[in-house]
């Protein structure tokens, strides 16, 4: 049980014979939102506890790459530790936070005792949905981790692996058919990456089995696919994915997906490999603070990213909705949180000199998606739109721009120049669970 007695308010001036106790700024959530507000805290009079249940921050954006065998998971990723090893006023901690006691302003762990704050920000990200059908998810993993990646990965190698033995023709073209359920960019590069993977990478690589007669299927429930793009950016995108060899299904849900594949409209595909990059749905975080959320479980908040009755509370990233300049709820996107973050670490430093809150702005500095070898979409602002090779190059550019560390930057660069020459990639290893 939790003491009732309410806490005491932080004070900004030391008692006289006492020490002056900083203000506390607890962060739950290493993503690209938690980690810009803790280095827009570093330095401050304050003392930042961040908290994720990984030991890592992960560039999520190209996790796919680490999915198809493209790059090895430690290049999209850097220890949190690390990060702030020379920020002496940021405690990092490695557990699963499980509740707020918004009464109290403690965040609850599932292991250790409870971390108090003064001001809390939740960046806890978000999950897959699988729209009621959870059962799903066992056959269709989603990716929004490493480990997702890793176990994508084993997959999709392993079943060249076994169709390369397997005497039955019925059998080795069900494992040599791969599903991805979802239009959207998660959907479209991983089909992409899979269809170059196939058709590429391994094409002289088995004796038995010919892997560029994989069939790879993307199914979109939508008339088009990358939704959140310009319809003439959908069609380049569609275009580009079927002269890699990808069949797009539009305009066809998934009705069933079980181990022998999955229903699409009066069709079944019968595969081994199925790949989930359809939906996702906000953390836990606003049921904590049993917050107005929407139905997605996305926080409410108000234009300064707090939540309405809190103002000691933020959410940012995907954990929150934050309408943009058209009214419409920002897009799950690095960018926004990122951005995000740096707003609410700058509000926390103005309230220590007693300014007023500003309204959060979002910048958008362009949208990408990318297809596969030398095709991509991409859009800045309401006039630029590009694809094909400089659309790919830009993504290229900006990608690695934005990776920590110039070590991961460099090795992803060198890869991909690799890659890129000899259509061979590095990071083929079946690992995990059932690889042996």
């Amino acid at each position: 049980m939790f003491d009732q007695t309410p806490r005491q308010s932080v004070s900004t001036a030391a008692t006289p014979g006492k020490t002056r106790r900083r203000p506390r700024v607890v962060i739950v959530g290493a993503g690209f939102g938690g980690v810009a507000a803790a280095k827009g805290l570093v330095g401050a009079d304050v003392d930042v506890t961040l908290i994720d249940r990984r030991n890592y921050h992960l560039f999520q954006p190209l996790l796919y790459q680490v999915a198809t065998a493209g790059l090895s998971p430690a290049q999209i990723a850097a220890p949190i530790r690390s990060l702030f090893a020379h920020a002496p006023n940021v405690r990092v901690v490695m557990a699963r936070a499980s509740g707020v006691d918004s009464h109290h302003r403690e965040v609850r762990l599932e292991a250790g005792e409870p971390v108090p704050y003064d001001t809390l920000v939740l960046a806890t990200g978000a999950r897959h949905s699988y729209f009621g059908c959870d059962e799903w998810e066992k056959v269709a993993p989603g990716l929004k981790k490493i480990d997702d990646a890793t176990e994508i990965r084993r997959r999709i190698l392993t079943a060249f692996e076994r169709a390369e033995t397997e005497p039955n023709p019925v059998a080795r073209r069900k494992l040599l058919t791969f599903v991805v359920i979802g239009g959207g960019p998660t959907g479209v590069e991983m089909a992409g990456a899979i269809a170059e993977l196939a058709k590429r990478v391994l094409a002289r690589d088995f004796r038995r089995i010919d892997p560029t007669s994989a069939r790879i299927v993307l199914v979109e429930g939508g008339p088009r696919l990358l939704a959140a793009f310009p319809a003439k950016l959908s069609e380049a995108a569609r275009k580009s994915l079927e002269r890699l060899g990808v069949e797009v299904r539009l305009g066809m849900p998934v009705s069933a997906c079980d181990v022998d594949g999955v229903q699409v409209g009066d069709e079944r595909i019968a595969a081994a490999t199925i790949v989930w990059g359809a939906g996702v749905a906000a953390s836990p975080a606003g049921k904590w603070i049993k917050a107005d959320a929407d139905r997605v479980g996305r926080v409410q908040v108000l234009p300064d990213l707090t939540v309405p009755g809190h103002p000691e509370i933020f959410a940012i990233g995907d954990t929150s909705m934050a309408p943009g300049p058209d009214g419409k709820p920002l897009p799950g996107l690095a960018p926004v949180a990122k951005q995000q973050g740096a707003h609410v670490a700058a509000t926390i430093r103005g309230r220590a000199r007693g300014q007023a809150a500003m309204p959060f702005r979002y910048r958008n500095f362009g949208t990408m998606a990318t297809i596969g070898r030398g095709a991509a979409v991409a859009k800045f602002g309401d006039r630029w739109l590009l694809s094909g090779m400089l659309a790919w190059m830009l993504w290229g550019a900006v990608h690695v721009f934005f990776l920590i560390g110039f070590r991961s930057r460099l090795r992803v660069l060198s890869d991909w120049a690799w890659s890129y020459v000899t259509f061979q990639s590095c990071a083929r290893l079946i690992t995990g669970q059932g690889s042996h």
